[in-house]
């Protein structure tokens, strides 16, 4: 005998309801409060409650593609009210009934899947599962409320290969990046380089011009300021100071080097010749 019953008064808490039986025949089912009931002839012989349970099921089963997983399953549910008579007197083990069924459909469920497939797809599980509660237990007193899949575990050798593969991806793709990274950097710097080239060409192109010109204009000026200067000896000068500013140049770096008056001489012929060879082709 219970804290909540003494002699023919029988004390019933908030949300349970209590199974009351007369000579071991039941009689009727007691609301929560005080109640007289005719002891030693009438008698409670049980109490349910009417609260929310959980019940935790842990299942093994195989994928598809043979793998084998730790699937656990979470299942809420409650006694209905009006349905107290048969969860009392039609189950005996609800929790294990309960557990059967979530065994039944994990294991004819997830051997339909592969174990990618299995990790996506924990909700349609627990839909598979509710669903089937929901149609059975219904008829013993029992309100299937929800069920979450709230673990997937393979071994933990499958573990540490998925994680190795992940790995390895990963690893791929950044081996990936980095040499399209190298070869746009190379594409880059070859793209500047001729840049630079192509500018440096067009600068000595334009300079070699502007030397032209600037020959081209003092040979023009010497002449119509000296009377009798042919174009001939403004180029023999032009090609004197030249070639004294080169012996300054090549004096500056302190190289030996020998001067021959000569020299210009045959430098102007040798240039000479090759104009006229030019011009006669």
């Amino acid at each position: 005998m219970d804290s909540s019953s003494c002699c023919c008064f029988q004390c019933v808490r908030t949300q349970e309801v209590a199974v009351v039986e007369f000579l071991g025949r039941f009689q009727a089912l007691l609301d929560p409060g005080l109640h007289f009931i005719a002891f030693p002839l009438a008698s409670v012989v049980g109490k349910l409650s009417l609260r929310i349970q959980q019940l935790d099921v842990y299942c093994e089963t195989k994928t598809k593609d043979n793998v084998f997983v730790q699937v656990a399953v979470a299942v809420q549910y409650r006694v209905i009210t009006t349905g107290a008579y048969d969860a009392f007197y039609r189950l005996s083990d609800p929790r294990g009934q309960i557990q059967s069924y979530v065994f039944d459909v994990v294991r004819s469920t997830v051997p339909k899947m592969e174990l990618d497939e299995s990790f996506a797809s924990k909700q349609e599980i627990a839909d598979d599962v509710l669903a089937q509660l929901q149609e059975v237990m219904r008829d013993y007193g029992y309100e299937i409320l929800t069920t979450l899949v709230t673990d997937l575990a393979p071994d933990a050798k499958v573990k540490a290969s998925m994680n190795e593969i992940n790995a390895s991806k990963r690893l791929k793709e950044a081996a990936s990046h980095k040499a399209e990274a190298d070869k746009i950097k190379q594409v880059k710097a070859a793209e500047a380089d001729a840049e630079a080239r192509y500018l440096s060409g067009l600068g000595v192109a334009r300079q070699r011009k502007a030397i032209v010109q600037g020959l081209q204009s003092s040979v023009s000026e010497f002449s119509d300021e000296v009377p009798g200067a042919t174009p001939k000896d403004v180029m023999d000068i032009l090609l004197l100071s030249q070639y004294f500013d080169t012996i300054s140049t090549i004096g500056a770096n302190n190289l030996i080097l020998e001067h021959d008056p000569q020299t210009v001489a045959n430098l102007q012929q040798q240039v000479s010749q090759a104009f006229l060879k030019k011009g006669g082709r």
